[in-house]
């Protein structure tokens, strides 16, 4: 009785990292509702990853690529809602304490996230969708407290907060809403290797009262609700998502 459906039918939204995981969850979340939505991965083509991306228009894309990031959007022709979703981080081997990989895991995890929206901007701007065009930011946890094995990946996300205040505030007269999400314990292939070590999973989930994993399903419905007309006088913010690990 109180399910929530939202009618993106008409709208055109691009997934950056949409091959899998969160990504892939929130592009399917807005295909179900009517979008158009493309989609970015690394590998040359979407017959090359295990899940089904037949729905989805896919675009090969290195996030540390500046000049394939500026080509993306001539290839649209169109744009409702950007997700800014692609990253990574490097917890073991490369180590992000080495100034080198630290510098390519805020590469890839914020500044090809501005790179993105910058040049998305034109397109977002000229949108006529309900509410307005809107930019959708994924943030973390790390980016509010110190996670000491990926100090690269927790500086970046913070940056992802900081750089949704700034976009959301300078955009407003293009009609372009800014906002991010920060989820908590989420299962991916990103914690797949924490999943894998008992004791810091088990010291992870005590942090979070509800005491689960979360999966894409729990952040998508979010970011559908901070897309639409709904959400039209919402600009700037960061939702956290992690079954109360933030307020703990």
């Amino acid at each position: 009785m109180n399910e929530v459906r939202f009618d993106f039918s008409g709208a055109r939204v691009l997934v950056t990292g949409g091959s899998g995981g969160i990504g892939l969850g929130i592009a399917r979340a807005f295909e179900q509702a009517g979008a158009s939505v493309a989609i970015t991965g690394r590998r040359a083509k979407a017959s090359a990853y295990d899940a089904d991306l037949g729905g989805f228009e896919y675009h090969s894309l290195e996030m540390r690529d500046a000049a394939g990031i500026a080509r993306l959007p001539r290839s649209l022709g169109s744009l409702d809602v950007l997700v800014n979703n692609a990253g990574e981080n490097y917890p073991f081997e490369p180590s992000e304490w080495d100034p080198d990989v630290f510098e390519r895991s805020v590469t890839v995890n914020l500044v090809s996230a501005f790179r993105m929206s910058v040049a998305c901007k034109d397109l977002l701007a000229a949108s006529r969708i309900a509410g307005g065009a809107s930019v959708q930011n994924v943030a973390s946890m790390s980016a509010f407290r110190a996670v000491t094995f990926v100090p690269g990946y927790g500086a970046a996300k913070a940056g992802i907060v900081q750089m949704t205040k700034n976009l959301a505030i300078a955009w407003i007269p293009e009609r372009i809403r800014v906002n991010a999400i920060a989820p908590g314990l989420i299962e991916s292939g990103m914690t797949a290797a924490m999943r894998g070590m008992p004791d810091l999973e088990k010291a992870e989930l005590a942090k979070c009262p509800m005491g689960r994993w979360g999966t894409p399903e729990d952040l998508a419905p979010a970011l559908l609700f901070l897309a639409s007309s709904a959400a039209g006088f919402v600009t700037g913010q960061t939702l956290c998502i992690d079954g109360g690990y933030s307020a703990s």
